[in-house]
């Protein structure tokens, strides 16, 4: 049994693992059952979508869904590999009021300790949720509402112009989406702040495994997969770059993927940890240093895909009927070029910056722990 009477501010951490196995129908019915707070890994951020979404964990997820792990008691981690970017360097930093359960199919992932006395389950997604759903376990209701209140509490922190397009973005797609999603700073803005309608959508992030260029390639092979379907590519104009030429693709296949261009004209966070670390030498990250970046709308054009450069998120407004049609179409959104992805942990000491005002954690704690 997992669910003790002791608990009483458990989690469910979800990972990627939960779609492989195709067991995600059995976590939503967990959920809807117990009412458990959902927190993801930002490979699995479109497993929790709609009602049940919070947020992230780890070194760029959003500040309320670290601040719930250092206050829960219980963590049951399904299908997610918890690596340095979610425990951190010094795994006792990690939820430190909380057990640990992990469910994983891979041996080995399992064979590191992240906690002591963590029990571990090497199993299918699909045997280990049977289980749970036959626990008798608490509604977790109350729980989840501070959680939710807390959430609502921090809305005003940590928004940067580029969760400020992403949000935007959000209130633009229709039900269900499919969205692939680039590497870079935007990704990051994605997991945040990419929040779909509906419970059957998708958001294809690389994560680890990808690398600068793979949004548009993996539009392409979404759109394809659902019969020529729509799918919205949100990319960086870095990694735009990578793969400009498949814009031939999706014209000769007519392919109505909308291309949505987040466009600081620098590559972000590299230049980010230029600027903090390193004295603002820009080797190849912005204009001073040697990265420039050509005229999307331009490009678009002459592979015969309609376009438009905006400067601001604040325009979308005026192509709602791109977003609507079956035509491909790239939108060329200008942000600032000091656009800032925060929240950050650091490795070294798990402490979250930028720091908040005072007394905002303390606030967010009481309303944890009331």
């Amino acid at each position: 049994m997992i669910f003790h009477s002791i608990y009483s501010k458990p989690i469910l951490l979800l990972g990627n693992g939960i779609r492989q196995s195709g067991a995600l129908e059995l976590v939503h019915e967990f959920i809807r059952k117990t009412n458990i707070p959902v927190l993801t890994t930002m490979n699995g951020v479109d497993l929790a979508q709609g009602d049940i979404h919070i947020g992230f964990i780890g070194t760029h997820g959003n500040r309320v869904a670290n601040l719930i792990l250092n206050e829960c008691d219980l963590i049951v981690s399904i299908g997610a590999r918890l690596g340095i970017r979610q425990v951190g360097r010094d795994a006792k930093n990690f939820a430190p009021k909380a057990d640990l359960v992990r469910c994983d199919i891979d041996e080995y992932e399992l064979s590191r300790d992240i906690k002591p006395n963590e029990k571990k389950y090497h199993t299918d997604v699909r045997d280990f949720m049977r289980m749970l759903l036959n626990e008798e376990v608490s509604d977790f209701s109350v729980w989840r509402n501070r959680c939710l209140e807390a959430k609502k509490y921090l809305s005003d922190y940590d928004i940067q112009p580029g969760n400020k397009a992403v949000m935007k973005i959000s209130d633009m797609l229709p039900e269900n989406p499919v969205v692939s999603v680039d590497v870079g700073m935007h990704q990051c803005w994605c997991a945040q702040s990419l929040h779909l309608k509906g419970y059957k959508g998708r958001i294809h992030i690389g994560g680890g495994f990808g690398s600068m260029g793979c949004a548009l390639p993996y539009a392409i092979g979404s759109s394809i997969s659902i019969d020529n379907g729509k799918v919205f590519c949100i990319c960086g104009d870095g990694g735009f770059q990578m793969n400009i030429q498949e814009l031939e693709t999706v014209r000769r296949e007519h392919l109505p993927i909308k291309i949505l261009v987040l466009n600081n004209r620098v590559l972000g966070k590299i230049s980010e940890t230029q600027h903090f670390n390193h004295g603002d030498r820009f080797a190849a990250t912005a204009v001073s240093g040697g990265y420039t970046v050509p005229d999307f709308q331009k490009i678009s054009e002459a592979y015969g895909i309609k376009a438009a450069t905006l400067s601001s998120y604040e325009e979308l407004d005026n192509y709602k009927e791109w977003f609507d049609d079956n035509e491909p179409c790239l939108l060329n959104i200008f942000l600032p070029e000091d656009s800032l992805l925060t929240p950050k942990i650091k490795f070294e000491t798990g402490v979250i910056s930028p720091v908040l005002p005072e007394g905002v954690e303390e606030k967010v704690k009481k309303i944890l722990n009331d």
